[in-house]
């Protein structure tokens, strides 16, 4: 047993390696059962086995246990050993002999070192119980030979150290040595007995198998249980950390799985990219990234505001409202014949014989397209079209090829769960994903404004999972169609 102890540790701290994080028997898994084999060591009147591993009796047990708190479990025990011998021939009973049934219950406390997370957990156990013994004795003395046959109970008074090494999530290897003194106890049979309690007793040196029941409650299906995980709503399939959130490589609040930039550090805003001259384009998208422009002009700057970038402009200093070429210099055309100059006509196509205002626009939007402003809703944290959205997006596609006077905005919400920041960025992308549907449907993406405002806006109160699903929307309005105005 010397022998199958000292292998059993060492296979123990062998497979405590090679195990992924272990959590065996914890408040995810509260009931344990376990099966075992013990040496025993007879100690009494025919003398002590102790530690003499060559006379080992051996014994099959089981356990069944209970999680309590981190550093305590309730355990039942019960194992069945017997325990023979014959007197020696230098004794003064030569002759004697004995064989002796002994059946141990022990219900009692184990109070475990170290974390509840640690692979190696040294434990103490008391566990007191009862003894049953059934014994078949013959103790010669003096030349007379007596019957010492007797069934009979103990109270066992029992006392443990062990180590437990967690092999995966729910199996536990458990080496352990302890003495069992069942009170008044005659295990050899010998009428000779000492003042003392504790004539007889014996040693017992285990190795065994704890099996954790039931399983870890995880949500989200990360492999972190819910008791432990920061991000219980991680997404499927979503690579997290040990305390179940996202990873983020790059350390800059956006986890790779949205973040654009993965490699590098940006904001939520640039969904994670970086933007050095912050004028909200990412620099992977801006033409010119040291200077802070605008997102119409792939983060160019123009400073006198007619639609044509600083650096292709060759007019810079146009007035304000001047409609110009696209070299940036003026025109002096009226070419939807509205009676409004090009140069102050803010909708130059509007169709022959239409109504227009100061501007040259049209009075107003069909009513019926009106009616098609319907907005969209989403899923938690997506920006994934639903199927069923495709018809009401459809009719206003639709309804743009029919009036190409008009254009669209799109404006993105969402509910209140994440920070302000997050819910921005995800408002904007929930509306440039809308944009992205009706460009594929070979709308022109001038045509297309999109706009964000997280969730500023709610459209009901953010105290239930139906307001916030009404929350997470899309909205539209139709506008007149102005050609080369900046656009978001």
């Amino acid at each position: 047993m010397r022998h199958l102890l000292a292998t059993s540790t060492a296979l123990g701290l062998t497979l405590l390696a090679a195990a992924p994080r272990a959590q065996a028997q914890t408040a995810d898994r509260k009931t344990a059962i376990g099966l075992n084999v013990s040496a025993m060591q007879y100690k009494g009147n025919f003398g002590s086995d102790y530690w003499k591993f060559g006379e080992n009796k051996y014994a099959p047990g089981i356990t069944f246990s209970r999680y309590i708190s981190k550093g305590l479990d309730v355990q039942l025990s019960g194992n069945y050993v017997e325990f023979k011998q014959t007197a020696p021939n230098s004794a003064p009973y030569f002759g004697s002999n004995f064989a002796t049934n002994v059946v141990n219950v022990n219900l009692g406390l184990k109070f475990k070192a170290f974390k509840e997370e640690s692979r190696i957990r040294p434990y103490l156990l008391a566990a007191p119980g009862l003894t049953y013994m059934s014994r078949e004795a013959t103790i010669n003395r003096n030349g007379t030979s007596t019957n010492q046959d007797e069934d009979k109970n103990h109270f066992d008074l029992f006392g443990a150290a062990g180590i437990d090494f967690r092999l995966g999530d729910a199996v536990t290897l458990f080496v352990q040595t302890g003495q069992h003194i069942p009170l008044n106890a005659n295990i050899d049979g010998d009428p000779a007995r000492d003042d003392n309690k504790f004539d007889d007793r014996f040693l017992q040196h285990t190795v065994g198998l704890n099996i954790a029941l039931g399983k870890a409650k995880d949500t989200d299906g990360d492999g972190v249980p819910d008791r432990k995980d920061k991000c219980p709503d991680t997404p499927s399939g979503v690579a997290v950390d040990e305390n179940g959130c996202p990873l983020d490589g790059d350390k800059d609040g956006v986890p790779d799985y949205q973040d654009q930039c993965p490699t590098e550090a940006g904001t939520a805003a640039m969904q994670g990219c970086p933007d050095k001259d912050n004028d909200g384009v990412a620099d992977k998208n801006d033409d010119c990234p040291d200077e802070a422009g605008l997102p119409a002009l792939r983060g160019c700057p123009d400073a006198d505001g007619d639609g044509v970038a600083d650096k292709n402009d060759k007019c810079p200093a146009t007035p304000a409202g001047t409609q110009v070429d696209a070299n940036g210099c003026p025109l002096v055309v009226d070419a939807d014949g509205d009676g409004i100059p090009d140069a102050a006509d803010k909708c130059p196509d509007t169709p022959k014989g239409a109504k227009v205002d100061a501007n040259g626009c049209p009075m107003e939007i069909d009513p019926g397209v009106r009616k098609l402003e319907q907005p969209i809703r989403f899923e938690t944290n997506s920006t994934v079209i639903k199927r069923t959205s495709y018809g009401t997006l459809d009719k206003m596609t639709k309804a743009l090829k029919d009036h190409p006077e008009y254009s669209l905005r799109i404006i993105g919400h969402a509910d209140s769960r994440g920070t302000d920041e997050y819910n921005q960025a995800l408002s904007e992308r929930r509306a440039g994903s809308v944009k992205r549907y009706f460009t594929g449907k070979q709308v022109d993406p001038a045509r297309i404004v999109t706009e964000g405002r997280g969730e500023s806006e709610p459209s009901a109160p953010n105290t239930s999972a139906a307001g916030m699903s009404q929350n997470r929307r899309v909205e539209f309005k139709f506008e007149f169609f102005i050609p080369n105005a900046p656009q978001p």
